[in-house]
């Protein structure tokens, strides 16, 4: 605003100048016509009396910088002229700038959802999450977040060491306790569905402080055991269930068939204390006994069940050093205050928690860094490909520039006005690109979706973004219009006005340009090996052997409320239902198990061979399941000794389970294990032990990148743990069997929904989202690597066959085949392109070493996805060079000499 304020001042001071003078010169004027003078000559007169008005106007424009605002002004509208007369060329430049802006601009919304977007709450910036480490590796915490920061890392910690943490604590505002739930069943009007919840301390809303758009928040009354049930919603529920209606405060609704009143609606920007997630129901800790019971009791009474997350907010002037002494003490208080018998005693630190519980941050860091490093070069190509076509274009313009320089003009003149022709082309570059990038925005995340549950990834436009946008198209102008402009002001003034088109071949003046050309094709061919690698490492993921046939296998899940089913009154529903199903048309078997296979979902315990002392077991515990009967013939894995199990297994009998091929070969090397006996490590002095009647063989968990771990099934009756997925060999169309397995849980209990309908190659899909995202991104940018290469290729060769014309033609007139002169141009052109194939393999060579813990199965310089790439460039090289060539070999001799 200040700056059109001064110039709309300077344009007065100008104009009031400017009115001065002709008064002067027209009363004076006036004068000497009255004396006789002719008119044309009074003028002169006049004019040469107020020279200096004029000379002192013109020193005023100067002060003020009107005469640099008017020559920016002039230079915009001649660039603009430039453009029009130039449709294909300003077309060219545009999209793909657009292109590489716009890729750059959607990865780093992407990238600022991930990375740099905080929770929605005042002062997020001092906020810090309480962290612990393992230090002995033999120690044993027990709880659902294990690992969430890294190998040996944790958050979770147990209520009453919270509680009296929060009471000794002095450093922070004050500590609140959240914990993320999953698959609740929530039953307004009648009509239950899944949802994701969030369990939180009553000081949370008071101290965190997230914004409320309609009731109140929970407050610490609310959390006790004699409270009223309550509950906030948030936005994205009030406005799908209610429809945004004010009817809803104080509506009754069933949590986990527990009645629960709406006191609050959350604002739609804060989504939970956790990076990610898609709460829609939050509640105090206290109702957990009776939402999530478990079987052992309440969680708020079990002193070594470490469960809750902690953080809060540094009070003002404390430092992080501070805080974290302080709260180490406070910590180590507590543990023994709470846990005496316990001797293992973890490492405290905390950590920022701008962004709550943050597991995605750990996962996503390197992958953004390298897919923004991918984008930089899809830019950097297209830079190089407008400085190429600006340089021809500024040859074109030699004699311009030349007459320009004549006329007076300063070599910073010209250079300012080829690079205001540029910034005015990166500008609508830039324009279209951000445009771009506001459509293609949620591209990047619809590749994490999985068709039964969103990613929680919703990037939005901010000022950051925009002032990315504006940055990178200001760095893009500077890169592709300061070798033009600099090239303007070289030329020499008496060649350039004497210039015609009888002039040499100018090699030299080319170098540059082909240059240029060497260097996109070098960077084309990185993109083009790291898009190979990447569609490798998917194919090689995708063909892998995993052990078992996932074909024609539905998945669903099923989560009774414990207060509804406790055990074994759970194991009864699920019977109930696998009943129901096994006789519906095209079901061929039914099954279920606690965890699901492939789906980075997994359940370890420490198990050992009955009477075998403690071994390396302990420290890497084999991964167990709890399986259903048919599990085995459900997916194909074969037993290869012994048996599989049988609707006899049941709580009434001893417990028996069916180990891998690999448990048994690492725990009963050379034993047949079948009939032997394991016991737990953690129950008691007596375990009870559990007897082995059955060896399957190897098949994937959780990570189909990992190797079959060492893996125990035990049977699903004897080892109930609540929620189940339910498996169903069918041959019947997914859609079909879709309804009649709602209508069969919806006759057994109408208030029990089905969750996360999937197939179970849908489930392994959804494993490879982020091998997905690097090879359908990476396609995209060496295929757009590929155009922009070829558009340089073409730019340079025609405008070589340009230049060369008159050569072409004395050659063609001596005799000349035009063979030789195809062959000539496709020379030149594979020249090019092998100099740049050359540099982009060692390139390639040294930089894809920093992705090769993403690859699976395949050397970072794999020497087929090489060849592959360098096979392919050099193909689009001669095909793009291979029009110049043919319309050098079809010159006419007589035209070519005559050309200017």
């Amino acid at each position: 605003m200040n700056f059109f304020k001064n110039l709309f001042q300077r344009r007065q001071m100008e104009s009031e100048m400017d009115t001065e003078l002709r008064f002067h010169i027209d009363s004076f004027t006036a004068d000497l016509i009255r004396q006789g003078i002719p008119s044309d000559e009074a003028l002169r007169r006049a004019r040469m009396e107020f020279g200096a008005i004029e000379a002192k106007k013109e020193e005023c424009r100067e002060s003020l910088g009107l005469r640099l605002w008017d020559e920016l002004r002039g230079d915009c509208r001649y660039g603009v002229r430039m453009m029009k007369q130039n449709p294909g060329f300003t077309a060219v430049a545009v999209v793909s700038l657009g292109l590489g802006i716009g890729a750059n601009t959607a990865i780093f919304t992407f990238a600022q959802e991930i990375l740099l977007k905080t929770m929605a709450v005042p002062h997020s910036e001092r906020l810090r999450m309480l962290n612990w480490a393992v230090v002995d590796p033999k120690a044993h915490f027990p709880g659902p977040a294990w690992g969430s920061f890294g190998p040996g890392l944790a958050s979770p910690f147990p209520y009453r060491l919270y509680q009296e943490m929060r009471r000794h604590n002095e450093v922070l505002d004050d500590l609140v306790a959240f914990k993320d739930v999953y698959h609740l069943s929530a039953t307004v009007n009648g009509q239950a569905e899944p949802v994701d919840g969030m369990l939180v301390s009553g000081n949370f809303y008071r101290s965190i402080a997230p914004k409320m758009i309609a009731g109140r928040p929970i407050a610490p009354e609310d959390d006790s055991l004699s409270a009223s049930p309550v509950v906030v919603i948030s936005d994205a529920y009030w406005a799908r269930r209610f429809g945004r209606s004010a009817e809803a405060l104080g509506k009754i609704i069933s949590l986990n068939r527990v009645p629960v009143t709406i006191i609050g609606v959350n604002a739609p920007e804060f989504k939970g204390a956790k990076a990610g997630g898609t709460y829609e129901i939050f509640f105090p800790l206290s109702l957990q006994p009776q939402v999530l019971p478990i079987r052992d009791g309440s969680l708020l009474a079990i002193d070594n069940y470490w469960w809750l997350m902690v953080m809060g907010r540094l009070k003002a002037g404390v430092t992080d050093q501070a805080a974290g002494i302080a709260l180490e003490a406070g910590f180590r208080n507590a543990f023994h205050a709470t846990m005496p018998e316990k001797k293992d005693f973890p490492h405290f630190s905390i950590i920022k928690g701008s962004r709550g519980l943050d597991r995605r941050q750990l996962e996503f860091t390197k992958p953004i860094y390298l897919l923004l490093a991918l984008a930089g070069l899809v830019l950097l190509i297209a830079c190089a490909n407008l400085a190429n076509l600006l340089l021809a274009r500024s040859t074109t313009r030699q004699r311009e520039m030349s007459l320009r320089l004549a006329m007076g003009a300063t070599r910073s003149r010209v250079m300012r006005q080829v690079l205001t022709e540029a910034m005015l082309l990166a500008s609508l570059g830039g324009a279209a690109g951000l445009l771009l990038g506001y459509w293609g925005r949620n591209f990047i995340p619809s590749l994490f979706d999985d068709s039964w549950h969103p990613s929680g990834i919703d990037p939005q436009m901010d000022w950051r973004v925009f002032a990315f946008a504006f940055a990178i198209t200001l760095i893009t102008g500077l890169l592709f219009g300061v070798a033009p402009a600099w090239r303007s002001t070289r030329a020499d003034v008496n060649s350039g006005l004497q210039e015609t088109g009888r002039m040499s071949t100018g090699r030299p003046r080319a170098f540059l340009g082909k240059a240029l050309v060497v260097c996109q094709v070098s960077l084309s061919l990185l993109l083009l090996v790291g898009a190979g690698l990447f569609l490798r490492t998917l194919l090689n993921l995708r063909t892998t052997a995993i052990g078992f046939n996932p074909e024609h296998i539905l998945l669903f899940d099923i989560n009774p409320p414990r207060s509804q089913y406790p055990w074994p009154k759970g194991v009864a529903l699920y019977q109930r239902i696998e009943e129901k199903l096994a006789i519906l048309p095209g079901v061929q078997s039914v099954t279920l198990s606690a965890e699901p296979l492939l789906a980075n979902s997994m359940d370890r315990n420490c198990f050992r061979p009955t009477g075998k002392p403690p071994g390396p077991a302990e420290q890497d515990p084999p991964w167990t399941n709890s399986v259903g009967p048919n599990f085995f013939e459900t997916f194909g894995i074969p037993i290869v000794n012994g048996r599989s199990f049988t609707a006899r297994d049941n709580h009434s009998v001893p417990d028996v389970a069916i180990v891998n091929r690999r448990f048994a070969r690492e725990s009963f090397p050379n034993e047949n294990p079948v009939g032997r006996t394991i016991t737990s490590c953690e129950r008691g002095d007596n375990p009870t032990p559990i007897e082995i009647v059955g060896v399957s063989a190897d098949a994937k968990y959780s990570d189909i990148r990992g190797e079959a771990p060492p893996t125990i099934y035990f049977s699903f009756p004897q080892d109930n743990k609540g929620r189940a997925t339910f498996e169903l060999k069918t041959a019947a169309s997914t859609p079909s069997i879709v309804a009649e397995i709602r209508e069969v849980v919806r006759s057994i209990d109408k208030d029990l929904p089905v969750q996360e309908v999937r197939t179970q190659t849908q489930q392994i899909e959804a494993t490879l989202s982020q091998e997905r995202v690097f090879a359908t991104l990476t396609s995209g940018f060496g295929i757009l690597a590929l155009i922009l290469a070829s558009i340089g290729i073409y730019g340079i060769m025609s405008y070589t066959v340009s230049r060369r014309t008159n050569e072409i033609g004395i050659r063609m007139a001596l005799g000349a085949r035009s063979t030789v002169v195809l062959s000539m141009v496709l020379r030149e052109t594979l020249l090019l392109a092998l100099i740049g194939i050359a540099a982009g393999l060692a390139s390639a060579a040294a930089v894809t070493r920093l992705a090769a813990t993403m690859l699976y199965n395949l050397k970072p310089t794999d020497p087929l996805t090489f060849v592959a790439a360098a096979f392919l460039l050099t193909i689009i090289a001669l095909a793009s060079g291979f029009i110049p060539a043919r319309r050098a070999s079809s010159v006419d001799p007589m035209h070519a000499l005559r050309h200017e």
